[in-house]
């Protein structure tokens, strides 16, 4: 049971993303976007690890900041305020894309190396 408990969190983790991948899908199907510039975009974010290549603690920052939800949220609820689609779009792949690493194990890094991640603490 104890065992069980142990596993909860990072269960939840990877919950938790694959409700923000299926959430964003079906936002951005329902708005009608192209899903030709999903596929090309959906990666994109991951271009926030050439820090990296400055050193793990620069790499690790500017790849925290791109993956967590804070930034996408607001640039989707800016948009929707100011009723800018592209916008609205571009926030919905974002979404889509940290849902998608989280659903399938990536998380937040620290500096201490690129595969120490919030998963690898629970």
């Amino acid at each position: 049971m104890t065992k069980n408990l142990q596993k909860m969190p990072r269960i939840l983790l990877h919950l938790e993303g694959a409700a923000v991948l299926i959430a964003a899908l079906i936002f951005y199907g329902q708005q009608g976007y192209s899903w030709w510039l999903f596929a090309l975009l959906l990666l994109a974010p991951d271009l926030s690890a050439v820090g990296y290549l400055h050193s793990q603690v620069v790499g690790s920052l500017g790849y925290n900041i791109v993956h967590t939800y804070v930034l996408p949220i607001a640039l989707a609820l800016v948009s929707l305020l100011l009723n800018f689609a592209p916008g609205v779009q571009a926030a919905l792949i974002w979404l889509a894309h940290i849902g998608m690493d989280r659903l399938v194990g990536y998380g937040l890094k620290y500096p201490d190396g690129f595969k120490v991640t919030h998963f690898s603490k629970v």
